[in-house]
């Protein structure tokens, strides 16, 4: 049997995902002489004939190949509604819908979204809602966004193809190809881009169509299910209903279910419990679903792709976002599970310490971070405790760009917090992924140029400088000369030898037009000062000085700093390296 696509909304805070969801719903329900649409757990189920029926007015628009019963709309939009429907290696979403504001382009979530997308390697289309509040732009008593286009005024469609070249320079900049869905030539290397408004409807034709024609044409082999094989699915959420007690909001993606089923699912301590379904609960007709039992009815057996509202004895502990199976004799559940959940809580042997939320925004942050080269030690569920702290405080050791906590949408306790106060343990909280990994990188940089340009405080830099000659301001006591900076750069404290590799002194101050400096570099001409040598006894005109670079100073330079050293800075090391091994040669 070949079950509808799951399809999500995703897409940036207030850019209408919930509307559009809405609009795609009352837009079905309206279309009664067609077929009535079916509510689920956490879904909302559009048959084929429905979609035929909205789609109507597309001219030229035909659905007779079309062999998916529907589309399944995960009614809790965002990524992570998205994250948490999740199965090894990806999500159970088929399809995703990332809605864009088109007034105000990209905002963070709107990358997040994706990015998310993109790590998961799931195909979307684009909803470039708002079209309505175009300046000038005409609503039209249709659903075709390609009809009212055709009753706009010539500067109002200009100005839509201004804000949609606008959306498709910035896909670009993230690596996608993308068009307006009339254009697009290959939809396996271009993203559709729809117009659409979630507030009167106009577009909501297209977008079903793009989105229906799509799943039909490649994803067909991926719909394909054994509906009297066991249910597999993924727990969307954990709710508490009047009546009922906690339950699990299921979105099944293969098989059948059944009550009185024994269950299988991952708990908070990421050990496998099992229990029996005590009752399966489906939301009255387009029942606006609640916190009381009374919201629902009761069925015997459901299968994929549904929602649907578990009811069982000790599901108190169960994640969000962890696999559920139907486990039959001759399952090796515990181990199915156990792989599946090690892929989520793998991690390195440094690194910093990540607390989220659920298991599904657990996996997607981790999908982002190693994308950035970024490592983990250590993962965790809920809220961040002191001994998460005490994990962080020990990588200081190792790396202090390890001692930091990243917490995704999860509180901090009291204790913790003063314990990461007086250990100095970083923790980045953030509800929002894209800020998250974003706030992380900005650490990484500050500490990192820290430490840059504290290695370059205590670093003698391979340095060559002449004397001016007839630039003596003071004989001696100390000898006051002008000289020129040939290679690297000088500071006050750095000790300087002859070509010989006999020392001749250490640099006591360095100005410019009588200015003290903190450093001269390649080029510079300035006035040095030493106590040590006389000017026309060690130090004469023309005389050409090198920085005394020790053996550690050496090892240091061509290794750990040798990002520090230009071509040339590296060919004086290499001649101050041979003046002083002449010179201890010598002795």
């Amino acid at each position: 049997m070949i079950r509808q696509p799951i399809i999500t909304v995703m897409g940036h805070v207030d850019h209408g995902k919930t509307t559009l969801l809405d609009k795609i719903r009352s837009s079905a329900i309206a279309s009664k002489e067609a077929g009535r649409i079916t509510q689920h757990i956490g879904a909302s189920e559009v048959p084929l004939s429905v979609i035929n029926e909205i789609c109507k007015d597309i001219p030229n628009f035909s659905s007779s190949n079309m062999k998916i019963p529907g589309l399944l709309f995960i009614d809790t939009p965002g990524h992570e509604a998205f994250t948490n429907l999740r199965r090894r290696g990806g999500s159970i979403a088929d399809m995703a819908i990332v809605v864009v504001d088109i007034t105000q382009g990209f905002q963070p979530q709107t990358i997040e979204a994706i990015n998310i997308l993109k790590e998961y390697k799931t195909p979307f289309v684009v909803a470039a809602n708002k079209i309505d509040l175009l300046t000038g732009w005409m609503s039209n008593k249709t659903r075709s966004f390609q009809v009212s286009y055709g009753k706009q005024s010539k500067t109002v469609q200009d100005l839509l193809d201004n804000k949609l070249y606008e959306l498709v320079g910035r896909f670009g900049e993230l690596g996608f190809n993308s068009e307006l869905y009339s254009r697009v030539s290959n939809f396996q290397n271009e993203l559709a881009i729809v117009p659409v408004s979630a507030k009167t409807g106009e577009g909501i034709a297209e977008l079903l169509m793009v989105v229906s024609g799509l799943s039909q044409r490649f994803l067909e082999l991926k719909l394909n299910i054994e509906v009297n094989g066991p249910a597999k699915g993924s727990i969307l959420e954990k709710k508490e209903i009047k009546g009922l007690g906690t339950t699990l909001d299921v979105i099944i993606y293969d098989g059948t279910l059944h009550i009185n089923d024994q269950i299988a699912f991952a708990d908070s301590n990421n050990e496998v419990n099992t229990t029996k379904v005590k009752a399966l609960l489906k939301p009255k007709p387009m029942h606006e679903i609640g916190a009381s039992a009374s919201k629902f009815y009761y069925v015997d057996s459901v299968s994929a792709a549904s929602g649907i509202k578990i009811s069982a004895v000790g599901i108190e502990d169960a994640m969000p976002g962890s696999p559920i199976i139907a486990v039959t004799g001759n399952d090796d559940y515990k181990n199915i599970i156990k792989s599946e959940m090690a892929d989520i809580f793998k991690t390195d042997n440094a690194g910093i310490i990540l607390k989220a939320d659920s298991i599904g925004s657990l996996e997607a942050i981790s999908k982002l971070m190693s994308s950035e080269n970024f490592r983990i030690s250590k993962k965790g569920i809920g809220n961040v405790n002191k001994r998460d702290i005490m994990d962080a405080f020990s990588m200081y050791g190792t790396d202090p760009l390890y001692a930091v906590i990243i917490a995704f949408n999860v509180s901090i306790d009291n204790d913790a917090e003063e314990e990461a106060k007086t250990s100095g343990v970083k923790i980045i909280s953030e509800n929002v992924i894209y800020k998250l990994i974003d706030s992380y990188k900005e650490f990484v940089n500050l500490r990192t140029t820290a430490k840059k340009k504290e290695a370059e405080d205590r670093i003698t830099f391979p340095s060559k400088i002449e004397v001016i000659a007839g630039d003596c301001f003071r004989v001696s006591h100390p000898a006051i000369f002008g000289i020129k900076v040939e290679t690297g750069r000088i500071k006050p404290g750095f000790i300087m030898i002859n070509d010989s590799g006999i020392v001749v002194g250490k640099i006591k101050g360095i100005q410019n037009e009588k200015q003290p400096l903190q450093e001269a570099k390649r080029g510079d001409e300035i006035a040095m000062s030493m106590d040590e040598p006389t000017y026309g006894r060690q130090i004469q005109d023309n005389q050409i000085l090198y920085t005394r670079v020790t053996k550690e100073m050496q090892f240091l330079l061509q290794n750990e700093f040798s990002y520090l050293l230009n071509d040339d800075d590296k060919k004086t090391l290499e001649e101050i390296i041979r003046i002083m091994n002449k010179n201890s040669t010598n002795r």
